[in-house]
């Protein structure tokens, strides 16, 4: 007697069979994906890709910005809300190979970071002699323009043109300025 193939085993199941397995198959890949999406709210999960562990280490253990996150019990889907669509992306470039190291640095929108720092009181935080950064005579600036998590930050008006004494003076998790 000749072996039935998958198939044709397959058309000889009845309504009633058919939908218990397709109902089946349904919540199995909803409990599935609600257990990816626990799992993955833990920053340790970013670093289980090894183009991802030196933020991983940036978050958890130094003296940049994105650390200071972590201390404040910020994780890493509070700013980065991932897509479905993006986390399938973001796997197969990484099992392709497909991605560079160090990844290009996002560009949050200023809505983005303002969803938790109130400007205002930035601005009397940085209430510097010579200048305020957070009012710069180019208008509006983009908070990343200055403002890195995973590196160091870097004074944007010191880079292009201006030398303030405050910018010599910044903690480590800056750049100086020369």
């Amino acid at each position: 007697m000749e072996k039935e193939n998958f198939l044709s085993k397959f058309t000889k199941l009845s309504k009633r069979q058919l939908v218990i397995i397709s109902v089946l198959i349904v919540v199995f890949t909803g409990v599935a994906f609600a257990v990816m999406e626990k799992i993955s709210d833990n920053p340790a999960f970013c670093a289980s890709c090894h183009n991802m562990q030196s933020y991983y280490d940036s978050y958890h253990d130094s003296n940049l910005l994105a650390h200071k996150h972590a201390e404040a019990g910020v994780s890493c889907h509070d700013c980065h809300e991932p897509l479905v669509t993006q986390q399938v992306d973001e796997g197969i470039k990484y099992v392709t190979g497909n991605f560079e190291t160090p990844l290009e640095k996002r560009q949050f929108s200023n809505d983005n970071c303002l969803k938790c720092h109130n400007m205002k009181v930035v601005r009397t935080k940085t209430d510097f002699e010579e200048s305020n950064p957070h009012e710069s005579h180019q208008g509006k600036q983009n908070c990343y323009e200055c403002h890195s998590m995973h590196r160091q930050s870097s004074v944007m008006c010191t880079e292009r043109c201006h030398s303030f004494n405050w910018a010599k003076n910044l903690p480590d998790n800056w750049k100086k300025s020369e």
